[in-house]
């Protein structure tokens, strides 16, 4: 396999998907982003997720079997349990892992990793493409700051990924270890140090991320400080070995919150739920003033019937049409960004997809 992709996507490995869509053809999604609950045990100072509000439905063991089934007979992919919610708060989530890979499908988890139950570890970690813990400092007190936690979270949690590496290394697993940091520009004093302790703990990366923000700017992100950070970022990634990769996101970092697309045409690749069950084109428009945008919810209707939906791809056509602009409408940097950079381009710019390797990147479906 090639590297892992870290600021980029992985189109062109799924050329035959992208040319149904070309052609207009109603296609199922590659990736879906989701999580199994609205619930977190943090309150991190930076979360979109208490801008994302909408229904207070939960989900049951039934309703989660009943949307990884479906996920996989309609020909999605990859299954990403990140989203707005805290998944490991949803007492289903390791039979939620199982049951998608034995489902055939990649299984991804992006978590705080508190609540991770180490007699289950080896058991996800055999049915996981990648687990992702989500920590931005490296110190106890700064973490406990910045996350909204209490102080014993840290040393939980650092324990935690210790045992995730010494099972993987004794196992002899395929699942990727990462550590992402939530980058706003007052986190400086602590990326180097994040750097040092990814390295220490034996993890596969560290990869740095800008904050989105949403079309008004809630959370109050100054894009424009993050240009003063590229000197840390850069002596962070010389962390480096054949071992360890250090990685901005720098085409986000860099690019001001600003698009170079007018229209959303990602969604029907990669697409979003709630943890409330809800379905929409993705977590931005979770919130329940953007109901026009709202498809449906799969705690009421199977996921499959809510795909094959007029309403479905009502709201993919409307998001992709004149009506509407990502630029002003949406907020900053959302997940389909990447996605959308490309398929704007081959749309309006004959643009075509290039394979860059001569393998196949890491964590292929999880575009």
């Amino acid at each position: 396999m090639g590297e892992i992709v870290l600021d980029g996507h992985k189109l062109a490995w799924h050329k035959d998907r992208v040319d149904a869509w070309l052609h207009g053809e109603r296609i199922a999604p590659i990736t879906i982003d989701c999580a199994l609950t609205r619930s977190c045990t943090y309150r991190c100072v930076y979360c979109y997720g208490m801008l994302q509000s909408n229904d207070i439905k939960r989900m049951s063991r039934d309703v989660i079997f009943r949307f990884l089934d479906d996920a996989a007979e309609i020909g999605v992919k990859a299954i990403s349990l990140v989203s707005d919610g805290e998944s490991t708060c949803s007492p289903y989530l390791y039979d939620a892992i199982i049951r998608g890979r034995q489902n055939g499908l990649d299984m991804a988890l992006g978590t705080n990793g508190y609540l991770l139950k180490e007699e289950r570890l080896e058991q996800i970690l055999a049915a996981l493409t990648y687990l992702r813990f989500n920590i931005s400092a490296a110190e106890a007190d700064r973490y406990t700051g910045i996350h909204g936690c209490e102080k014993e979270c840290y040393s939980r949690v650092i324990e935690i990924i210790k045992t995730c590496v010494k099972i993987k290394k004794e196992k002899n697993l395929d699942v990727t270890l990462g550590l992402q940091m939530v980058l706003l520009p007052e986190f400086v004093d602590q990326i180097i140090p994040l750097a040092k302790l990814g390295k220490e703990l034996g993890v596969d990366y560290l990869v740095i991320k800008h904050c989105s923000d949403d079309e008004t700017g809630s959370l109050g992100v100054d894009y424009s400080k993050y240009y003063e950070m590229a000197d840390v970022l850069k002596k962070a990634e010389t962390y480096s070995d054949d071992k360890y990769l250090v990685r901005a996101k720098w085409s986000k970092i860099l690019s001001g919150g600003k698009r170079n697309y007018s229209r959303c045409y990602g969604p029907p690749f990669i697409m979003q739920f709630s943890g409330s069950g809800l379905v929409a084109p993705c977590g931005m428009l979770f919130n329940d003033r953007y109901k026009e945008y709202h498809i449906g919810n799969i705690v009421d209707t199977s996921f499959k019937k809510i795909w094959q939906s007029d309403r479905y791809w009502e709201v993919v056509n409307l998001i992709a049409s004149e009506k509407f602009d990502a630029r002003t409408m949406c907020g900053s940097l959302c997940l389909q960004h990447k996605v959308n950079e490309c398929l704007w381009a081959l749309k309006h710019k004959n643009s075509i997809l290039v394979k860059e390797e001569a393998d196949p990147p890491m964590h292929i479906n999880f575009i």
